[in-house]
């Protein structure tokens, strides 16, 4: 029975896969931990614990005393909060990962999972359909840590054969947990903020096209890449992941077509020139032909989705 480990199962995307794995493995064998509390449903439905991970000896004892098999790594600091305390990230985000391949190594992990993300590409990118490989020159502390973290697990992949499996999630949206400090966010205030005031203020510029996806499909495509065939993925430090391109702009119209007096206004801040940077979409052609990846929710549906459940956490009708 596989034995996995959750670290920052309190954040965007470790509340929502924590849940989703105890329901492929049991309640029981999935160790959720963080350096904060985690929400109620953590807690309630199976085994929660803080820890830090940059806690090497204490980590490494978690690990062997609950005999786990898989390690998730969530923890890191975000885009946005990266840039205001760069070194502090490069630190957390770079030895956060070298601690648990190391202990990987170690100890005989089976399988480890740490995310990368769009960030890792820069201004000479191909913003266009951005190939799996291609140039990858980021400018920003966050990418630069993901690009270097990249490179660490094709090199312990390759040197100690260990199973790390990875992708490059693009802004990911959610109605379940607050936003992180990165600089995608905005695709999730806006909904809080039109169901709330009926009005938002956006950081970025109307016309800024950036890749995005709904949780559900990330957790789903997470899950289906840590269960593939090992023999049948082609890439060993983080694979392109795609759902929808869209701009503030437009998403602002799909927010009119359910709220026809919703707002909009622009005061583009410092994450402008990040997202700059970034690609506007993403070819994923690998994933998909390496583990049949296939993203489910269109812009349309998406949108119809957060509203609705945003108006119920909010206790609007």
């Amino acid at each position: 029975m596989e034995k996995i480990l959750v670290i920052g199962a309190a954040g965007q995307i470790g509340s929502e896969l924590t849940l989703a794995l105890r329901k492929v493995y049991g309640d029981q064998n999935v160790f959720a931990t963080d350096i904060k509390d985690a929400q109620s449903d953590i807690k309630k439905s199976g085994p929660f614990q803080l820890l830090d991970v940059m806690d090497d000896k204490r980590l490494i004892h978690f690990v062997i005393r609950y005999k786990i098999t898989q390690i998730y790594l969530l923890a890191a600091v975000l885009s946005g909060n990266a840039e205001r305390l760069p070194l502090q990230a490069w630190d957390i985000n770079m030895r956060s990962l070298l601690n648990i391949l190391d202990l990987a190594r170690e100890v005989g992990i089976k399988k480890v999972f740490w995310p990368s993300s769009i960030a890792v590409f820069g201004l000479t990118t191909p913003k266009v359909d951005t190939p799996q490989l291609t140039i990858m020159e980021p400018n920003t502390v966050y990418g630069i840590s993901k690009l270097a973290g990249e490179r660490w697990c094709e090199y312990y992949s390759n040197k100690y054969k260990l199973d790390i499996r990875s992708i490059r999630y693009p802004g990911l949206i959610s109605y379940k947990t607050e936003a992180g400090g990165g600089t995608t966010d905005y695709a999730v205030e806006i909904f809080e903020e039109a169901v709330e005031t009926g009005k938002y203020e956006c950081f970025l510029k109307p016309d800024t096209k950036l890749p995005m996806m709904f949780m559900p499909d990330a957790i789903r495509g997470t899950i289906e890449l840590m269960e593939a065939d090992s023999s049948k993925l082609s890439i060993r430090s983080s694979y392109n992941l795609s759902g929808i391109s869209f701009d503030p702009k437009g998403l602002a119209e799909e927010i009119k077509k359910i709220i026809p007096d919703f707002e909009i206004t622009y005061k583009p801040d410092f994450r402008q020139s990040i997202a700059d940077s970034w690609p506007q979409s993403i070819d994923d052609s690998v994933a998909r032909k390496d583990w049949n990846w296939k993203h489910e929710y269109d812009l349309e549906k998406m949108s119809k989705i957060m509203l609705r459940e945003t108006k119920k956490k909010s206790g609007k009708k």
